[in-house]
């Protein structure tokens, strides 16, 4: 495979429109949080959700229909869209570089690379992230319980956007809101207490949500088909701005 892809390999490549994980391994910890922590870090127009709070989880893909397994973190906050109940990805610490670009140029990710940690002993599961020396989120999970399945999920809200060449604030282009659905086949899912330790980073800031409260812990084996998106609309670009720099690593050269 060239710079330049043949007709055959782009037909190819246009046919996995559909992503597949099987056997993904994830560790999770749903919380709480007050309106005044979360409300602040969703980009207009998504509202605050019913209940404030979001989603902290540290996963294994063993195997995808892409190419090598990889590991994944996330943060995401509950959120509404004109009514409609879903979720807003705050941060995607990735270990595979490939997929890293995939997820950003494509569905709007935050991903960046990281060393991610997740393992298993008995009814403790344990996880953890860490980029540029510092590991600023660990998960642990004691399991007490199972589930059949899974609560009804809605969708992630994504926003797309390429910042300006001049280096003036602002875009080239629109700013697009985006809708994605990720399917997921539960194989087996357990529950029980949880603790989420956030630390401060400077360019992971996870522990600017404080002493979230812990609702629920959860270990999940499934397999997940994520969608392809829509686009929703074009939203307010002036708006975005403060909230793009999620997607890297922030600096003004001090």
């Amino acid at each position: 495979m060239g710079f330049v892809k043949t007709g055959q390999e782009l037909e190819r490549y246009y046919r996995l429109g559909i992503r597949r994980f099987e056997g993904a391994r994830m560790l999770g910890v749903l919380f709480a949080a007050t309106p005044e922590v979360t409300a602040p870090l969703l980009p207009p127009p998504l509202e605050q959700a019913e209940a404030p709070g979001g989603l902290v989880f540290v996963a294994e893909y063993p195997r995808t229909n892409l190419g090598p397994g990889y590991r994944e973190a996330a943060l995401f906050l509950r959120c509404r869209y004109r009514g409609e109940a879903g979720s807003y990805c705050l941060s995607m610490p990735i270990t595979n570089e490939a997929r890293m670009h995939n997820g950003r140029d494509i569905f709007g990710l935050p991903k960046k690379m990281a060393g991610i940690h997740l393992a298993r002993d008995g009814e403790r599961v344990t996880g953890w992230v860490e980029r540029n020396g510092v590991r600023f989120v660990e998960v642990r999970a004691r399991l007490e319980g199972s589930l059949p399945e899974l609560p009804p999920m809605g969708p992630t809200f994504l926003f797309k956007a390429m910042p300006k060449i001049d280096l003036t604030p602002g875009f080239d282009g629109p700013v697009l809101l985006c809708r994605q659905r990720t399917e997921i086949a539960v194989r087996n899912l357990e529950i029980g207490s949880g603790e989420l330790l956030l630390r401060h980073a400077p360019d992971d800031p996870w522990a600017d949500l404080g002493t979230p409260q812990i609702q629920a812990a959860f270990f999940l084996v499934s397999d997940n088909t994520m969608l392809p998106g829509e686009v929703l609309h074009e939203v307010d670009a002036h708006a975005y701005l403060p909230h793009y720099f999620k997607m890297t690593d922030f600096s003004t050269g001090e």
